[in-house]
């Protein structure tokens, strides 16, 4: 249907009703631009309204009931006729004694302001000055209500206020939801006192509306929020301490308790920031100033707990969000994990705090695109997990709202969606390898034999505790050659024994083999253990060999077989096979697996010569005759090292073997008498002589270097642990930009069509 334009507008209105005050618009000076965000001017909170049809009678209605001195500044935004004159600011004008405004260009918002949009416009809000942008040209419908609010959650983060009145269809609905991802308040005009139901009914829908009210009661809430404190605070300032004085830590830890009680998830170690802000915003909107009210108002209200919880979950998703990066994977991983993959071995993705599918069926989505005419022939297993039972039941249904037809392109809308009354469900095939769980990563046990993790934007909310152990489970996760794949905004951190980096700016790390397998910590599973009269002959079981020709050849291996070490690039040893001791021993002082540090001191530089060649060439490298002095006598044996990963894997790692030389096995020491030598027996005698005292002064070098390289690492150990901080720093403020990046996809799009429109 339809809606009409102006359904209240009498057809004999003159043109220019007066205003019940004229002001002069506060238009932005050079000073004004200069004002960074955060200042004073950006302390007040900013009202976005928005409405279509049948939205004149409820401005009118919210406009007089509301005080004169919120300190708010109020923006109407009302779906125009884009070739006629609007006469809502006049019509406004006589509702309330505030002044009205048409916004323009450069116009700052100001407190106790009314600011209403011109037609065949976008409006939107930069540091606290309006900019009037040309309507753009989308394949969607026009959403002047969603562009404006997605900017003012941008703008005013938790001083923003989002209300949404009468009106058709579904424009606001996305804005709200930037809205509360941004911290704050949202509002909906109830559906029984509303001309036309749709906006209000679509918002309400979602679970983002915090009031759901008739105009004249909003405009009551608003003048009590407008006293709150928290709307008048610095975002990024506040501390445990700041909740409230004398308090510190002790009712935010009685949350957490009540929080973790009620749903089983512990978010102490998670960033503080958000969680505070989230704690107040729940404190605004039950009118309570001290965190200890709170508290007890959680413990005498058990819903308010799932209401703070859904709170502290912030759905941040869209399809092909970072477009590049999904390029990075049909280019760089997916051709990787198929080379060489056996038909029945199959492909295991797991897609953790996946929130309502989007991130998961566009991945999906770009797999069969890679894969083509070969999908029907490869074993697919996308394994997604969050905490949130809400979103992984939408995502389980794969049904999304028309809007997605600005992310999802049409041939892919085409091919892997399929059309509903309400917008798009995602073809069966897609749903069909797509596995849904409830699982919180930070304690339960993930999934294993993975091939490929897709962990964006999870960890820039998570402190560094649970940074570190959600980076080692993921490491458990993975296959030996397995991809881990961050958000641009995200590190492994100090974590490098874990990832290799593979690609810098779609942070893509690769799986490192270590010795040892450290910080898995997952729950004990419920069930019971085997009575331990049963163990040892388990255990027994298990260590023996099953057929007689396993164990024929296990004698063999260790008989006739070389004995060798399996090393990576950094010449760590990951694993011992047969007998090294002869080669290899533990050296004193802090214990170390790296191989030079153990081998004996005649084979130090042959193996480094030989891995650096290996490594260099990535090929099989081989020196023989090398010697190996044992008390009076010189053993010569042959070294080998040989590349075991494929040429194109990002990380290998080595086989160093160490072969009895069948050339003189032993030969004694003896020295020589001048008279019973010849002339080529002494030059002999004289090039050993000259040859060991060059190696042992190489040996030296070499310990000087090693030495000067260990200072090298504390130095940069200290450099690290700043890095550290500075990036701590950083995800503390790309969780906040985080936050606003709530299904803001639209204003993103505008701002582009705008700045193409105008260059041109």
């Amino acid at each position: 249907m339809k809606e009409p334009l102006y359904p209240e507008l009498p057809h004999n209105l003159p043109l220019t009703a007066p205003m019940a005050r004229k002001s002069t618009p506060p238009v932005a000076t050079a000073d004004a631009d200069a004002t960074p965000p955060g200042a004073q001017s950006n302390q007040f909170p900013v009202v976005g309204i928005g409405a279509s049809a049948g939205g004149l009678s409820a401005f009118t209605r919210l406009l007089k009931a509301l005080p004169l001195d919120t300190g708010m500044a109020f923006v109407l935004v009302q779906h125009l006729d884009p070739k006629h004159i609007s006469l809502l600011p006049e019509l406004m004008a006589r509702a309330t004694p505030m002044p009205v405004l048409e916004a323009s260009d450069d116009m700052r918002v100001e407190p106790n302001y009314i600011y209403v949009t011109p037609p065949n416009c976008t409006l939107a809000l930069l540091h606290g000055i309006l900019h009037l942008m040309p309507r753009p040209d989308l394949r969607g419908k026009h959403m002047p209500i969603d562009d404006f609010f997605q900017s003012l959650a941008q703008d005013r983060q938790n001083n923003a206020i989002g209300v949404i009145l009468s009106g058709t269809a579904s424009d606001g609905t996305l804005g709200l939801q930037a809205i509360k991802a941004a911290g704050g308040i949202t509002f909906a005009q109830s559906e029984d006192s509303a001309e036309y139901s749709g906006m209000p009914h679509s918002a309400i829908a979602t679970g983002h509306v915090d009031f759901v009210l008739p105009p004249e009661n909003i405009a009551s809430e608003l003048a009590r929020i407008a006293r709150h404190p928290y709307l008048r605070q610095e975002l990024l300032v506040v501390s445990p301490e700041a909740l409230e004085e004398g308090d510190k830590n002790i009712n935010l830890n009685k949350i957490f308790l009540l929080l973790r009680t009620r749903t089983g998830i512990d978010f102490t170690h998670y960033k503080q920031n958000t969680i505070q802000r989230r704690i107040k915003r729940r404190m605004v909107l039950h009118q309570l100033d001290k965190t200890r009210d709170y508290v007890k108002f959680l413990q005498e209200h058990p819903k308010e707990l799932d209401a703070l919880f859904q709170d502290m979950l912030i759905n941040v998703t869209s399809f092909f969000r970072d477009p590049e990066t999904f390029d990075a994977l049909k280019k760089e991983i997916f051709p990787r994990l198929m080379t060489g993959r056996a038909s029945e071995l199959p492909l295991r993705i797991w897609i953790p705090a996946c929130s309502t599918g989007e991130e998961v069926y566009s991945v999906a989505m770009a797999l069969f695109e890679f894969l083509g005419d070969n999908v029907g022939t490869t074993r697919l297993q996308i394994f997604a997990s969050d905490i949130d039972k809400e979103a992984i039941d939408r995502a389980r249904q794969g049904i999304y709202p028309q809007r997605i037809t600005e992310d999802v392109e049409p041939a892919r809308l085409q091919r892997f969606f399929v059309k509903t009354a309400t917008g798009y469900q995602i073809c069966k095939p897609i749903r069909d390898v797509c596995v849904f769980a409830l699982q919180n990563v930070t304690k339960d046990p993930p999934f294993s034999r993975i091939d490929l993790i897709c962990c964006r934007n999870l960890m820039i909310y998570l402190g560094p505790v649970l940074q570190k152990k959600v980076l080692h489970t993921f490491h458990y996760a993975l296959r030996a050659e397995g991809y881990l794949m961050l958000g641009t905004s995200e590190s492994i951190g100090s974590e490098t024994e874990l990832f290799s980096l593979l690609d810098k700016k779609n942070k893509i790390y690769t799986h490192k083999p270590v010795a040892f397998r450290t910080g898995a910590d997952f729950i004990s599973m419920p069930y019971a253990m085997p009575p331990f009269a049963v163990i040892p002959s388990m255990r027994t079981a298990m260590s023996s060999p099953t057929t007689v020709q396993q164990e024929a050849e296990q004698l063999i291996l260790e008989k006739y077989g070389p004995p060798g070490v399996i090393i990576n690039q950094d010449m760590q040893i990951l694993q011992f096979r047969g007998q090294t001791g002869p080669y290899i021993q533990p050296s004193a002082g802090s214990a170390s697996l790296n191989l030079l540090k153990m081998a004996r001191p005649d084979l130090v530089l042959e193996l480094r010569t030989l891995v650096q060649q290996a490594i260099k060439e990535h090929s099989a490298v081989r020196k023989e005759g090398v010697q190996v002095h044992e008390n009076d006598s010189v053993r010569r044996i042959n070294l080998q090292v040989l590349p075991l990963a494929h040429a194109e894997a990002a990380a290998s790692n080595y086989l160093v073997l160490f072969e009895s030389s069948t050339e003189a096995a032993v030969v004694r020491k003896t020295k020589l008498e001048p008279d019973a030598a010849d002339a080529n027996s002494l030059h002999i005698q004289e090039l050993e002589n000259e040859l060991l005292a060059e190696r042992e002064y190489m040996q030296s070098i070499i310990e000087d270097q090693e030495a000067t390289n260990e200072e090298l690492q504390s130095a940069n150990e200290e450099i690290q642990s700043a890095n550290e901080e500075l990036q701590s720093t950083n995800e503390e403020l790309e969780t906040a930009k985080e936050e606003l990046q709530s299904t803001t996809r639209n204003w993103p799009q505008s701002s582009r069509s705008t700045r193409t429109a105008t260059r041109n």
